[in-house]
Parts: structure tokens; C-alpha cells; sequence
């Protein structure tokens, strides 16, 4: 008989009703409850306030609605607010329950603002010293990347700086006052600055213009990610059109400080094979895996029908080098700017050279640039063509490109806000969560199955013993059953 649905009265009372047990047993959000204190946040955000006024919502349950709007990739905070109350497990990964007032979507942005990125850096430091205890961080080799974040801001909004036409704009003195205090919020310790400071964009001023393909507003993200198991060690964000190389050792440092375990080799691209780069990993004791870039250009050289400075040979007894064409090349001049000293045969040596078409196009001759540090300089390009280095060069590729497609899918490659660091705090979360996500892995092991193995002879096999527990039972089964009848007899 077919069943009917009538017209359904909603209750007025339920009694009974245990939300605890509506999350199933196995849900993400139960195990990231399980794994994490998210309770440090009351001291880590008590200076920001005050003693008398209206009382706040609890600083975990903002950091657990943070967590959950990237978690789930919600488009918006207004979003995530109507979502909440139709999502039991939301509320009770809250700590709500189900006739709970659900706090206004402003809440989340005025604590943004009041608690800074520190707050956020420091949770996802203390996800990394957690990843650290349960034994998944090694720490000693670290691969550097970079990507582009495309930033909250349409292309439509970028303004000539120097030209008087935005200036008609009827609120000119709002945007004015607006992009004087973006300047003046950089951090100059950071040690980096737009290269385009001219075209800027109005809603979003730190994001810069990138062009890749498509010019559009971006930001760029760095991380260091540690080989055992993939942790996201240290990360920061700048204006997209940084030159990523300058990022490579304030990441190193992070990662020594939030660790505490000095990386033994980094391995990166090769955008980080500067020679700064390579020299700063010699002073600090760092294998550095890094392709260089002077064989990419030279490569180039040679191409384009042009010697690379690999043909001219150096004599370190008389401080000159010997062209292809067997011609000295003597010191000439001093740059300390840049830590070198050119090198040049006499502008007439060169002109009768019959090399010269293959030398260089240059009316003054083929001048050679060698470093002051040149010794050390070989040695870290030397080692950084080991079979080692290479090996782990094509392990960092495929390793840094998980790293980043795994955090797409909570909305990674686009700025949820506006501003540089209001983009630090949404890398911090999502790293943050990648983490998590790899700590819960390891921590909930799923139970292995009996895994049969081959016996050694005179063993008895799983089979025959459950085949001889099934006798005996057979057998006092029997017993039984014989005992009855004569009782009865």
C-alpha cells in the first residue's frame, strides 16, 4: 500500500533533541574540533579590549567562522551568516545550538580590522608547531615558490598618477586622501616596494599590475613548503610585480623562527638563481638547489651567434681573462655597487680580432664581468649542478604545484579583501587549513584490515584454526542436545 504525505504541523516543542549527535561521526569539521584549541584566542586578542562596553562575541567562534569561510569557500560573510542557521554542523562546530542569535556579518571585518594579521600569523604558527610534535616536519630541506593571486579590484579602476584627468573626478580628495594613507601604511621593514608606482588602481592601491599574458591587478604569494609531508612552513604576500628572488631568504628566516630548525638546502626555480642569492646561502651554511641563471643566458648568448662568458678563460695568477681569440682581457674598471670588476682587451686588440663578429656587436669591444666573490660563487653553481640538486629541481616541481592547486579549492587564486593585509591574513588561513588538513590525515589513520601473510612451514593457518573452533562448537553443541533426550528419556 502506497503511503501518502499529509500536511505536516511543525512542533512547537522538542524534546530530546541532541545536535551533538545529528554530525556524523566522521565529518571533517569534528576532527579539526578534536585537533585544535581554538581557545588560545582569548589571550592572543585581550589587549584589543576593553574593560566596560558591550560584550563581544567570543574571539574562538570568530576564528572558527574565519575558518569555516574559507574552509567551505564561501563567497561572503553575509553568505556564511543566512547559511548558518540552515547547517546543524556549522552551528554545532560553533558551539551554538539551534535558537541561537547568529551575529551580524559585520562582526568578522571589525575583528579583522581590530586584531591585525599578527593574530592570524600566529595561529598559523601554532598549526605548524602542532604539525612539528606529531612528527611530520622534517625541516631541513625547503622548497620556495611563488604565485599570482588575482586581486579584489577591476582593471577599470587603475588611474594615471601623473595625469590631471582623474583629478576632475567629483570625490578626487576622498581617493586622494584614500591612496596617501595606502602609502603610508607600507611596511618599510618588509624590504620591498612597487616597481609601477605610477598606475594605481583606486578601490584596491596595493595590488599592482602584472602582465602575463592578460595585464590584470594581482598580488603574489610566497610560501616554503617542507618535503616530508608538505607543510607550509612559512608564507607572505606582496604587490605582484616583486621580483620573488628577494623573497627567498626572509622566508628561510621564517621558517628558522617558526621552527626553530635551520634548513640545510633550499630548493627553488630558477627566478631565485641570483647571484645574491646563491652567496647568501654560502654565508649561512645552505646548499642552495637552485639552477642558475647565468646558464639560462648563456644559452640565450650562444643562440643569438654570440660566445658566452663560458669560452673566456680565467687566470687567476695574472688576474686577466683569454678570449676565444687568445687575446687578454686586464681588469679595467671597479664597481662596488654591484661587487664586480669588468675586464676588456684595448679597444684596437679587439677590432682586429677576426672573432670579433662572433664576440660581440659592441663598438668598444667585449668587456667581462667577474664578481669579488667569484670563488664562492662557483662553488655554490657547481653544487647546485649535483645529481642531487637536480633531482630534487624536478621533485619541487610537482611538489610546490600540489602545494597551490590544493589551496584553490579554498579560494586561493582570488583576494577575498581588499589590501595587503587583509591578503596576509587570508594566506595565513589558508595555509593554516592545509595544514590541518594533512595533520588530521596523519592523526586519524584509518584502521588497517588483517593482512594475511605467507606461513612458515609447520604453522597453522588462520583457516585451520577457525575451522577447528567450529568443530568443538559442533561437537558441544552435540553434547548438549544428547543430554537433553536422556533427561527426557
Amino acid at each position: 500500500m502506497m503511503g501518502v504525505q499529509g500536511q505536516q504541523q511543525g512542533r512547537l516543542f522538542y524534546l530530546g533533541v541532541d545536535i551533538n549527535k545529528r554530525v556524523r561521526k566522521d565529518h571533517p569539521l569534528r576532527r579539526v574540533k578534536e585537533v585544535i584549541d581554538f581557545d588560545f584566542a582569548y589571550s592572543e586578542v585581550k589587549d584589543c579590549y576593553g574593560g566596560n562596553g558591550n560584550v563581544s562575541v567570543p574571539p574562538p567562534v570568530i576564528f572558527k567562522l574565519m575558518l569555516l569561510l574559507i574552509f567551505y569557500n564561501v563567497r561572503s560573510e553575509r553568505e556564511l551568516m543566512s547559511t548558518l542557521p540552515e547547517r546543524i554542523d556549522w552551528l554545532w562546530f560553533l558551539g551554538y545550538d539551534l535558537d541561537f542569535q547568529i551575529p551580524n556579518h559585520s562582526v568578522l571585518s571589525k575583528a579583522r580590522k581590530k586584531w591585525g594579521a599578527e593574530v592570524f600569523e600566529s595561529f598559523f604558527e601554532r598549526i605548524v608547531m602542532q604539525c612539528i610534535e606529531a612528527g611530520l616536519l622534517d625541516g631541513r630541506k625547503i622548497f620556495i615558490d611563488s604565485s599570482l593571486v588575482d586581486a579584489n579590484a577591476s582593471n577599470n579602476s587603475v588611474i594615471d598618477s601623473k595625469k590631471l584627468k582623474h583629478q576632475l573626478h567629483k570625490r578626487y580628495k576622498t581617493l586622494e586622501a584614500r591612496l596617501e594613507e595606502k602609502s603610508e601604511s607600507v611596511d618599510p621593514s618588509r624590504g620591498y616596494v612597487k616597481k609601477n608606482g605610477r598606475y594605481i588602481s583606486s578601490t584596491d592601491p596595493d595590488a599592482a599590475i602584472v602582465n602575463r599574458g592578460k595585464a590584470k591587478l594581482s598580488y603574489q604569494v610566497h610560501r616554503a613548503v617542507d618535503g616530508q609531508k608538505e607543510i607550509i612552513t612559512a608564507t607572505d604576500v606582496t604587490p605582484g610585480d616583486v621580483n620573488e628572488a628577494h623573497l627567498m631568504l626572509p622566508l628561510l628566516k621564517k621558517h628558522h623562527e617558526t621552527t626553530g630548525i635551520k634548513a640545510e638546502a633550499v630548493v627553488a626555480d630558477s627566478k631565485y638563481g641570483t647571484i645574491d642569492n646563491f652567496l647568501a646561502c654560502h654565508d649561512v651554511g645552505i646548499r642552495a638547489h637552485i639552477p642558475d641563471l647565468r646558464e639560462t643566458a648563456a644559452k640565450r648568448t650562444e643562440k643569438s651567434g654570440i660566445f658566452s662568458e663560458h669560452r673566456f678563460e680565467y687566470d687567476p695568477k695574472t688576474d686577466t681573462y683569454r678570449c676565444p681569440g687568445g687575446n687578454v682581457l686586464k681588469p679595467k674598471s671597479l664597481h662596488m655597487d654591484r661587487q664586480s670588476r669588468d675586464y676588456a682587451a684595448p679597444k684596437k686588440t679587439c677590432a682586429a680580432c677576426q672573432l670579433r663578429h662572433q664576440c660581440t656587436k659592441n663598438k668598444s669591444g667585449r668587456t667581462i664581468k667577474r664578481h669579488l666573490r667569484q670563488e664562492d660563487l662557483d662553488r655554490m653553481r657547481e653544487a647546485s649542478r649535483s645529481a642531487l640538486a637536480k633531482q630534487d629541481i624536478k621533485t619541487r616541481q610537482h611538489l610546490m604545484e600540489r602545494s597551490f592547486a590544493r589551496s584553490v579549492r579554498y579560494g586561493f587564486d582570488q583576494a577575498r579583501w581588499r589590501g595587503l593585509w587583509r591578503m596576509r591574513i587570508q594566506e595565513y588561513l589558508v595555509c593554516a587549513i592545509q595544514n590541518i588538513q594533512v595533520l588530521i590525515k596523519h592523526v586519524f589513520k584509518p584502521k588497517r584490515g588483517i593482512v594475511t601473510q605467507p606461513l612458515a612451514t609447520g604453522t597453522v593457518s588462520m583457516a585451520s584454526i577457525l575451522s577447528m573452533v567450529a568443530a568443538v562448537g559442533d561437537f558441544l553443541h552435540s553434547l548438549i542436545k544428547l543430554n537433553y533426550v536422556v533427561n527426557e528419556a
